[in-house]
């Protein structure tokens, strides 16, 4: 069986792969397109791997768990903090298609070229990875979802004020998953524990 498909069915067999939209964008999106070429032979393993700048592409599993809380959808806008490889901004855009928009942000700036070569393998027009402002995330704009992919040291409430109605946050605190739902002037928020991801910088 091909690697990929192994692992893919093994993230099925976990139940952390289960949408359609999701299994779709495994299915398309390479995860040995985001890798270095020293770590070729383990791009389909189920753990983290180094890249640039001292930071890493996430575990498959976690990945699939992360998007999955999301809730995808066709045509959402989405922020991707912390992009690194590009591998989630390349499953997010696959997932929201030509009607939506992914926009990922990173700090590094050896990443964001990283990024940007290896999302230009895809077709997806409407995906981008631009530098991180001095703000986390982007000030002044909405989106429907919003994705972080370090860990914060405390909840940063002010990314909630960048959710539309309904938005979906999910973000790693420590060594747990927060999934933050924006439901009016309040929002529902949901814990996962046992995760661990480099640092957020804000």
């Amino acid at each position: 069986m091909d690697p990929g498909q192994r692992l893919i069915e093994s993230l099925q067999r976990q139940d952390v792969l289960k949408s359609p939209l999701l299994l779709e964008a495994f299915r398309r999106i390479d995860r040995a397109d985001f890798i270095l070429s020293e770590s070729k032979r383990e791009c389909y393993n189920d753990n983290p791997l180094p890249i640039l700048c001292g930071q890493t592409i996430s575990q498959p599993y976690t990945v699939a768990f992360m998007l999955e809380l999301l809730e995808m959808a066709r045509g959402l806008k989405i922020l991707d903090i912390g992009s690194g490889s590009g591998w989630t901004t390349a499953l997010l855009a696959c997932i929201t298609a030509e009607g939506g928009s992914v926009t990922g942000v990173e700090r590094h700036s050896e990443l964001v070229n990283f990024g940007r070569r290896n999302l230009g393998r895809y077709p997806f027009g409407w995906a981008q990875i631009i530098p991180a402002g001095p703000e986390l995330g982007l000030p002044g704009q909405l989106f429907d979802r919003i994705l972080v992919s370090a860990a914060a040291r405390t909840f940063p409430f002010r990314l909630t004020d960048q959710l539309n109605e309904r938005g979906i946050l999910v973000i790693p605190v420590g060594h747990s998953l927060w999934k933050v739902q924006k439901r009016g002037d309040r929002f529902v928020k949901e814990t996962f524990f046992g995760f661990s991801f480099v640092p957020l910088i804000q």
